[in-house]
């Protein structure tokens, strides 16, 4: 056959096929046209009466195989139509199983869903020692299961403990410790692993001896009683942390539990049932539209010709300072961070060590490397290194006046080719940008707090600032491995202008008597991580409370605040960060209860609402501002404000977005809705916008924007 995306060849009685040689992406995947070759690749091998040993492998350096192609799933219409694609590659991977001589997958860099399917077909599996080989099923991201026999192969191989938590989490193993847990036979070295190969495969034994603990776990498959405490314990960890929104963990558990002790036949079956049905749910397709905001957001024209960020600043130390410090040191930028007094500084830098300290931890990072790139920050109270550095980031107080001020100083001791920024959270860009000589190489540069764990940067423009300054930083943040959304200057930009809109109302229902519980809990059921109440005390109060006003300034009454983050703010109830907000907390910052300071604030009288309309209250208000966004132009596509909602507020994953939500919703449903709150509510809060009417009268959703 002449194969077009695999390679095919003998050499000394070895059969060799290869992964993407042709392949133009940076990720190889598996494709229809990738397993139609694999078929007839594998008619070959069971032909071929010669052959001694068959050895899978990648001509991409650092990627292995990144699983089936998103696209394929997508494109899966019916249930019917699912069931048969997996049929056939069942058929495929099951020939690859039943071979008689050996065989085993090379596996260098990535090695995700399909791909270590394949691998678990094979009776080895070898790994390199690249420090960034992973292996991993992530099918359960995706809302389905893995579908090419993993959930069948996998626990054979590694025991059921250890397969289920591969399967829920879509955890990635790494190196040694595939090795350790049975998922590798041998760790190789990445530059020999083709010339090793044929001898560990052919005449060497790999992989290491079970120890007690191993076995046992490898034969809970067989033990009803061990079975049914570990399906118990991990059914109740799924509950725990999906609160039952997800349907995909749930089944993957029906079919390991009930396909115990089947024959790999009708295993096969009930794993591609499951996989069918789950591939339809609406709650699969949310997560697949989510995949392609985020790999479509991934993508930059011309990324190349841009300079690339060698060492980065940072204009105010403190918390968030620190944070972003750590971000420029954790992506070997060797950072400059400069504030006026020591105080400030080595407060900075205890966040930057906590952070890092995080990883340590968690085995990620080494104590050498803790220390070398926690040398690489610099302290400074002077500009005078300022000239060695590429992008700065100022991040003193929330203050026009002030921040003006610190970036006409910083203008006339940097190269003229750095790039500025400010990691304001609602001050106008625009206003800023009149301190600068040269406002193109300007912009917004919104980091979102904590900087180590949220993945969002909002990245804000205004009239003065040059496509090559977007670029740039756009390419930047994804450099750093975070996400990127372009924006508009207007107040609170994106998230928090519509986030404002969401903790206002809340404000609003507590102080009309509906329980701060029963508010944080409708959110929860909804789906968000935390209640809004939760979410200012983690904001801080003093915070929301300065947003709150610079969007009742800019935009008039709809976002007229409640007065209640006023007077805690008075009482000096700051939120986490002090201890004290509307909850109380601990020194580790969890949660001890409700203040009841607050309690004494709002009013005595409790009133019940119904859930369903505490949470129209709540997220109504976000589509309508979302309108206003759109009429305002602060962006011009639904995607961006999905992105901006999922990665910056932690809106469900499980409903697309905010927009995409809206328009499943359907905007006439929600318009009328506003409509009538309008009327009983607030004809101010919930003035609808009339960008909303318009769009409903063109019959158009938000996904139809352009």
């Amino acid at each position: 056959m002449n194969y077009q995306i695999l390679t095919y060849e003998e050499k000394e009685n070895l059969i060799w096929i290869g992964f993407g040689k042709h392949e133009k992406k940076s990720m190889t995947t598996f494709t229809r046209e990738t397993l139609e070759e694999m078929k007839e690749a594998v008619k070959s091998v069971q032909l071929n009466k010669t052959a001694k040993g068959l050895v899978f492998y990648s001509h991409k350096p650092g990627v292995f195989l990144a699983g089936v192609d998103v696209t394929v799933i997508n494109s899966l219409k019916t249930e019917a139509e699912a069931l048969r694609a997996l049929d056939e590659a069942h058929a495929i991977f099951n020939a690859i199983d039943d071979l008689k001589i050996p065989t085993v997958a090379l596996v260098d860099g990535i090695c995700l869903g399909g791909g270590l399917e394949l691998c678990l077909a094979c009776k080895k599996i070898f790994i390199s020692d690249n420090s960034k080989t992973a292996l991993g099923l992530p099918e359960v991201m995706l809302g389905i299961l893995p579908g090419f026999g993993g959930t069948y192969r996998l626990p054979k191989k590694v025991g059921l403990p250890n397969a289920l938590d591969m399967i829920l989490t879509g955890r990635q193993i790494k190196g040694k410790n595939a090795l350790k847990m049975g998922l590798a036979d041998a760790v190789l070295p990445t530059e020999r692993m083709k010339e090793l190969a044929p001898v560990y495969l052919l005449e060497k034994k790999t992989g290491k001896k079970k120890t007690m603990k191993e076995e046992i776990q490898a034969q809970a498959m067989d033990n009803f009683l061990a079975r049914k405490i570990i399906f118990q314990k991990a059914r109740e960890k799924v509950l725990e942390t999906s609160k039952g929104f997800y349907p995909a963990p749930l089944k993957i558990l029906e079919v390991l539990e009930s396909g115990a002790g089947k024959n790999r036949t009708d295993y096969l079956a009930k794993e591609a049932e499951a996989f069918a049905e789950l591939s339809q749910s609406i709650q699969s397709k949310n997560l697949q539209h989510i995949f392609f905001l985020t790999d479509n957001s991934k993508k930059l024209d011309h990324k190349d010709r841009l300079p690339v960020m060698k060492r980065g600043g940072v204009l105010g130390a403190g918390v968030m300072g620190g944070g972003i410090a750590w971000l420029f040191a954790q992506n070997n930028q060797s950072p400059l961070m400069k504030d006026i007094t020591p105080a400030a500084l080595e407060l900075g830098l205890k966040q930057a060590s906590t952070n890092f300290s995080a990883s340590v931890r968690k085995r990620k990072m080494t104590p050498d490397e803790f220390q070398r790139k926690m040398r690489s920050i610099e302290p400074t109270m002077n500009f005078e290194a300022m000239k060695s550095v590429d992008l700065i980031v100022e991040a003193v107080v929330e203050n026009m006046e002030v921040k003006k001020k610190v970036l006409a100083e910083l203008e006339g001791h940097v190269r003229r080719d750095a790039i500025l920024t400010s990691n304001t959270s609602s001050l106008s860009l625009e206003e800023m940008s009149k301190s600068l000589k040269d406002s193109s190489r300007f912009a917004g540069l919104h980091f979102f707090n904590p900087v180590n764990k949220m993945p969002l940067v909002e990245i804000i423009t205004h009239e003065k600032a040059s496509k090559d300054t977007i670029d740039t930083l756009y390419k930047w943040v994804l450099d750093v491995k975070k996400t990127p959304i372009v924006v508009k200057d207007g107040p609170g930009f994106l998230v928090n202008r519509i986030l404002g809109a969401y903790l206002n109302e809340a404000s609003y229902l507590i102080e009309e008597g509906v329980g701060m519980e029963a508010i944080d809990d409708a959110a929860l059921n909804f789906g968000m991580p935390m209640g809004p109440f939760r979410l200012i005390d983690e904001i801080g109060i003093d915070v929301g409370m300065k947003v709150g006003k610079i969007l009742h300034d800019g935009l008039g009454p709809r976002l007229k605040p409640n007065d209640l983050t006023t007077r805690l703010y008075e009482a000096k109830l700051l939120g986490k960060k002090g201890g004290k907000g509307f909850y109380l907390y601990d020194e580790k910052g969890k949660v001890t209860g409700k203040n009841p300071d607050v309690q004494k604030m709002i009013l005595a009288k409790k009133v019940k609402m119904d859930e369903m309309i505490i949470q129209m209250r709540l997220f109504l208000p976000m589509v309508n501002e979302a309108a206003y966004i759109f009429a305002d132009k602060i962006v011009s596509d639904a995607a961006t404000v999905d992105i901006g909602m999922i990665y910056g507020t932690g809106f469900p994953p499980f409903k697309g977005g905010l927009l995409r939500w809206a328009d499943q919703e359907g905007l006439e449903t929600l318009a009328v809705r506003i409509r009538n709150l309008a009327k009983d509510v607030s004809a101010d809060r919930f003035a609808i916008a009339p960008f909303l009417e318009l769009m409903i009268l063109d019959k158009k959703k938000f996904y139809d924007l352009k």
